[in-house]
C-alpha cells in the first residue's frame, strides 16, 4: 500500500516537518532526561526511530545509549543521531553527571497510525461494520506483515561494497 499516495490525499494530514518520514516528533527537555529499559510496544514494529542527543554533557561519563537486546553501550555525544527499531529493541540511556544537561529530540511513527490507514482511514471497529468484507482481508494480510516488515530491512550483502 502506498501510504504517502493515501497522505497526499487527505490534505488537511501533515508530517511535523517538510521532508521527514515520520508522523509524530517529541522534544525531550529538561537538565537530566534518561530513561529506564524499554521498547516503544506502539511504535511500528518494524518503524526506525530517530533519536537525537542535545544539551552540554561529557559523552565519556554520561548520556551513553543501551541497547539491551544487543548487549551494547554507545557512547551517545552532544549531536548524535542514532536510528533504531524503537518498538523490538530495548533501549535506554545512561543519566549524566550532576551540572550536565541532557536533552533529546526524537521521531518516530506509531504503530496505529498505519493500521488506521491500511483500514480506509477508519477503525477496525469501523471496518468491520461498514465493509466486512474488506476487514476479512486486511485481518488475513496481519497474519503475514512480520515478513513485509523483514523485507523492509538491508542485508548484510545489501550493504557491503561488490568485489
Amino acid at each position: 500500500m502506498d501510504h504517502d499516495a493515501r497522505l497526499q490525499r487527505h490534505s488537511h494530514l501533515c508530517r511535523p516537518f517538510v521532508g521527514s518520514i515520520f508522523s509524530c516528533a517529541a522534544f525531550n527537555f529538561g537538565t537530566n532526561v534518561w530513561t529506564f529499559k524499554h521498547r516503544d510496544v506502539l511504535n511500528l514494529a518494524f518503524g526506525w526511530c530517530a533519536v537525537q542527543a542535545l544539551g552540554e554533557f561529557d559523552a565519556t561519563e554520561g548520556g551513553h545509549l543501551v541497547l539491551w537486546d544487543l548487549k551494547l553501550i554507545v557512547e551517545f555525544p552532544h549531536g548524535a543521531l542514532i536510528l533504531i527499531p524503537s518498538a523490538t529493541i530495548a533501549h535506554s540511556n545512561v543519566p549524566v553527571q550532576a551540572g550536565d544537561e541532557w536533552l533529546s529530540f526524537t521521531q518516530f511513527t506509531p504503530g496505529g497510525i498505519f493500521h488506521y490507514v491500511d483500514n480506509g482511514c477508519q477503525t477496525v471497529e469501523e471496518l468491520a461494520e461498514k465493509d466486512p468484507n474488506k476487514y476479512d482481508q486486511v485481518m488475513a494480510l496481519k497474519a503475514a506483515r512480520w515478513e513485509t516488515g523483514l523485507s523492509l530491512m538491508s542485508t548484510l550483502d545489501e550493504l557491503l561494497p561488490n568485489e
